[in-house]
């Protein structure tokens, strides 16, 4: 539900990232996305009328396949999903945890909508200098990172163009992914 301005990123004029939270209004640029949309206020209306517990999952990438747009992306696809584990991805098994979360809260909570993605440490004053250079942005938080990345013959996104921020299911479902960037990090570190 991110609209054409949003994913046009840099190359589409945007000079800074946007910092993606439940308030974002969705502007769908399809039928799928308008079908998700008209499907949340479809759950929040059952909620008002019934009373019906509702929590609403706007999860980020977690499919395994490669992405749709993957003949556009000079990384792998290895690459490609460990870079978006900055701001809009999650694992399969980190998904399926938030809809167990989801769950449990929802008749504490009655209606509630949450985006779902791995913990970023990025910030939104970072979001000018995300769109124009993500990997110095990337290295202040992560100085090993081009180290570890080279050995793999792994690049970083010149530009990135959306952050996803799950604080609000920190805060409120009381869940946080297990699986981040430092994860994979880590892991290379290993390798």
């Amino acid at each position: 539900m991110i609209s054409q301005a949003i994913r046009a990123g840099f190359l589409g004029g945007a000079r800074k990232a946007v910092w993606l939270t439940e308030e974002m209004s969705p502007e769908p640029r399809n039928i799928y996305g308008v079908t998700k949309l008209s499907a949340e206020h479809l759950c929040r209306l059952y909620h008002i009328e019934h009373g019906l517990p509702v929590v609403v999952l706007r999860t980020a990438r977690f499919f395994p396949e490669a992405d749709d747009m993957a003949h556009a992306i000079e990384q792998s696809d290895a690459n490609t999903k460990a870079n978006e584990l900055l701001f809009r991805r999650l694992t399969v098994e980190d998904a399926a945890e938030a809809h167990v979360a989801a769950l449990e809260k929802a008749p504490s909570l009655g209606f509630d909508t949450f985006i779902i993605s791995a913990p970023t440490p990025l910030r939104p004053q970072d979001c000018a200098e995300l769109i124009a250079d993500a990997p110095f942005v990337v290295a202040r938080y992560f100085p090993g990172y081009s180290r570890l990345y080279a050995r793999k013959g792994w690049t970083m996104f010149s530009s990135i163009d959306r952050v996803y921020d799950p604080s609000r299911a920190r805060e409120r479902l009381g869940f946080v992914c297990k699986t981040s960037f430092a994860d994979v990090l880590a892991a290379l570190e290993e390798a």
